[in-house]
């Protein structure tokens, strides 16, 4: 018998971009010019996902030429990940180590060390010309903060990630969900709230407890979201690093007990974000100009992907058995890795 999720407590508003039309046709020129899906069947799964519909809801403010990017970052790092949790790549840390070294190269900024884009992977490619568009108007901390969150998805997905798979290791529940928030890239996707709103937050406020705590609680109300929805295509997949699973594994709940569990820890982490909302905007009135579109960049967040998973087929249990060969839809140019 199929589990029903549970209501999942939102209490924000659904949104979306005017702009997403055109970031749809934006983002099929830009996947095909950086090689990242050229045969037909991971054109039509990434077509089904519709990642236009998706930053549109998460970035409902963006004008076009922003929207346009961060749908671009999204891209990257959906197709990344695709890599590295439903292929082999994601149990072989070793094979993944030189193409991530090259990436981590790109953001340190000392280039690719590669004579020419004919030898390198799409991803790599690809983050070059992320990397160009989006930096050189980004202030110097800024660039520092989005440089570390975007090395350490990579490293803990590619090294951790890998490593438990390889070594058959189940984390603890208190680990996994200190390092969702970086194997989920939420990091790097909240950063991105300063570029589409066109503010600077001080390192006073990314220092400040209520504004950690605020970033803290939306990340994980967006990452345990995501394990509910996509608990069943990971179990088909053998995937253990699912907030859900791990539930599961460890307190041996049954799979609704465990979802039901989840879905009311992230209320919990909803009304925890509230609170630090409520504190942050009575203790900095005067920075309010910056704080408010920061905040409603995290609301959208949290509402955003929700809508985005209720509806994509990527999380559709009547659609998991696509899963089933994901080298029918997995591209080995993306990473430059294929199996020898």
């Amino acid at each position: 018998m199929e589990s029903e999720l549970p209501d999942i407590y939102c209490p924000f508003p659904q949104r979306t971009n005017p702009h997403v039309g055109h970031t749809r046709v934006h983002l099929d020129s830009w996947i095909r010019n950086t090689g990242l899906v050229h045969r037909d069947s991971a054109m039509k799964r990434f077509e089904q996902a519709d990642f236009g519909a998706f930053v549109g809801m998460v970035y409902p403010t963006a004008d076009s030429k922003n929207l346009d990017l961060v749908a671009d970052w999204f891209v990257w790092l959906f197709l990344v990940d695709d890599q590295l949790d439903d292929g082999h790549l994601g149990r072989s840390p070793e094979r993944v180590r030189d193409v991530v070294a090259v990436m981590c190269s790109v953001i340190e900024g000392k280039g690719t060390g590669t004579p020419s884009d004919e030898d390198l992977p799409a991803a790599v490619v690809a983050l070059v010309d992320l990397w160009e568009r989006t930096i050189p108007t980004a202030a110097a901390h800024w660039r520092t903060r989005f440089g570390w969150h975007l090395t350490t998805y990579l490293t803990t997905t590619t090294t951790w990630e890998a490593g438990n798979r390889a070594a058959d290791v189940v984390p603890s529940e208190e680990t996994y969900i200190a390092k969702r928030r970086h194997t989920g890239a939420i990091h790097v996707c909240m950063d991105l709230i300063e570029i589409v709103a066109g503010i600077e937050a001080p390192e006073s406020i990314h220092n400040d407890s209520r504004f950690i705590t605020a970033l803290e609680a939306s990340c994980n109300v967006v990452c345990w979201a995501n394990d509910v929805y996509s608990y069943e295509k990971e179990q088909v997949l053998g995937e253990i690093h699912n907030l859900v699973h791990l539930i599961r594994h460890h307190r041996g709940y049954g799979k609704q007990q465990a979802l039901e569990v989840v879905c009311a820890q992230i209320a919990t982490e909803t009304e925890r974000f509230l609170t630090a909302e409520a504190e942050l905007l009575t203790a900095y009135p005067q920075l309010s100009w910056m704080l408010t579109p920061y905040l409603d960049g995290m609301r959208s967040w949290m509402r955003g992907n929700l809508d985005w998973s209720r509806q994509t087929p990527r999380y559709n249990p009547a659609e998991v058995s696509q899963y089933t060969a994901p080298e029918q839809y997995l591209e080995s140019t993306v990473l430059g890795t294929a199996r020898d």
